[in-house]
């Protein structure tokens, strides 16, 4: 096995840094200190808890550039992309710290008891095992909830964000969390499955592929623990014949290029009603054309490469996959290493591996449909179930199809995003349970049934 991981910059493929893999012993003294640290953290009051968010939101605020350019050099987003991500993580802070009092306090029953109630009681201690793609939020929006209930963290990052994981470990303790609250381990898929049986973990919360979290899931369901999932996602971009392009464009647009396409909640199907469907797909090209490629550090650049070669490998061969079945290349379609040009495919039919997966990059295939209700039919197509989004000046019309998509949002005239104030997650293929909002809060917490008679 080997004993240790680099990370690598994937615009220029030079070694940023070299990090030995934890041992099992080390594991096991991680295990054990998040556990000591659990129970007093757990006695800590909510209150204090929160005033810590302030402290990290703050220290996220100081570090901001820095931390930036510290995704950027590990998974290649634009700098000014990067930028952005950290300020969402202060939004969650922020939200928490005002929120998290109320969200967690006795919820009081009307009951023939003298006095019954729900209380939220923490569970222990969590593992989270996190994606590249989205290295500081998609952490923090487990993290800041899951510890601010009153449990400890321990986080497997992939490894090639090595460096991002070691940065959010110290941003918890610069902040003033206890030792062991919040720990990152460097440690290889295998190890993952001796911690999950291991009785301190009491629970687990995946963001990845669909074989990830099949995988948790499975190990996690054997020693009966709870887990929340949020994985791939295949999201379609409506646009009907009313779609106001000139207001929407840039945001289409971004639905599916922002972060190199490298997003489970992008727009991966465009469906466009045959009316404007020419109009659209000029425009689009257009826009596309604009992205500006380079040094992803230059904050004129507009569109980075992809986290890995690798991942230009197998969008490569789902785009020729569907070439085969007759999908027509209307620009890019061409890999340079970890450089993958925007790519807009059209004459897109639903067993073309563009329309059926998940294509994690920047590809858009533009599917043409007769009408309305072929639009969300094909939609609809789906064995994943993360997000749709509709563009339409009939609100009506988007509203009476609300119940018709299965997914776990429904954005009209908006790209699907992620924000703290609502729960976000996905039905089918894209995984169950809720993070972010009340939701998130309460989903590593004992709901314990209060009930007192005198």
């Amino acid at each position: 096995m080997n004993n240790s991981i680099k990370t690598i910059n994937p615009f220029n493929n030079k070694t940023i840094k070299e990090y030995e893999v934890h041992t099992f012993e080390q594991l096991s003294h991680f295990l054990e200190n998040s556990k000591k640290t659990f129970d007093k953290w757990r006695e800590t009051s909510i209150k204090e808890r929160c005033r810590l968010l302030d402290s990290l939101a703050q220290i996220l605020e100081d570090d901001k550039d820095q931390l930036a350019e510290l995704i950027t050099l590990e998974m290649g987003k634009p700098l000014a992309q990067s930028i952005s991500e950290i300020e969402k993580c202060i939004t969650l802070c922020d939200f928490y710290a005002t929120n998290a009092e109320d969200f967690l306090a006795d919820e009081l029953i009307d009951t023939d008891a003298n006095e019954s109630f729900i209380s939220y009681d923490p569970l222990g201690t969590i593992l989270a095992v996190m994606p590249w793609n989205y290295p500081f939020w998609q952490v923090l929006r487990f993290a800041v909830p899951t510890l601010t209930a009153g449990n400890t963290a321990i986080l497997k990052h992939a490894s090639n964000v090595t460096g991002c994981a070691l940065a959010i470990e110290k941003l918890f303790e610069r902040a003033g969390y206890p030792q062991g609250c919040f720990t990152s381990i460097i440690a290889s898929h295998d190890a993952i499955e001796k911690l999950i049986a291991n009785d301190i973990i009491k629970a687990v919360s995946l963001t990845g592929s669909e074989k990830a979290g099949k995988s948790i899931a499975a190990t996690a369901g054997k020693h009966l623990k709870k887990t929340v999932l949020e994985l791939g996602g295949n999201n379609a971009c409506i646009v009907l014949d009313d779609a106001d392009l000139d207001k929407h464009m840039d945001t289409i647009v971004n639905a599916r290029m922002q972060n190199a396409g490298q997003s489970c909640i992008a727009a991966k199907r465009f469906i466009v009603t045959e009316t404007i469907y020419d109009e659209f797909l000029k425009r689009f090209k257009d826009k596309v054309a604009l992205l500006k490629f380079g040094d992803p550090m230059d904050k004129q650049v507009t569109i980075g490469t992809l986290a890995r070669a690798d991942l230009g490998d197998i969008l490569k061969k789902q785009i020729d996959g569907s070439i085969a079945l007759g999908a027509n290349v209307i620009s890019g379609n061409k890999q340079d290493k970890a450089y993958f040009e925007p790519t807009i495919l059209t004459d897109i039919t639903k067993d073309m591996p563009v329309f059926k997966e998940e294509t994690f990059g920047p590809v858009a295939p533009i599917m043409k449909v007769k009408n309305t209700e072929e639009a969300f039919r094909m939609a609809a197509e789906t064995r994943f179930g993360l997000g749709t989004m509709v563009f339409t000046q009939s609100i009506e019309i988007a509203q009476h199809y609300i119940n018709t998509i299965e997914d776990g949002a429904y954005f009209v005239n908006e790209l699907v995003k992620s924000d703290a104030r609502l729960p976000f997650g996905g039905t089918k293929a894209s995984g169950y349970g809720r993070e972010l909002s009340r939701e998130g809060i309460h989903e590593f917490v004992n709901r314990k049934t209060v009930f007192i008679n005198h």
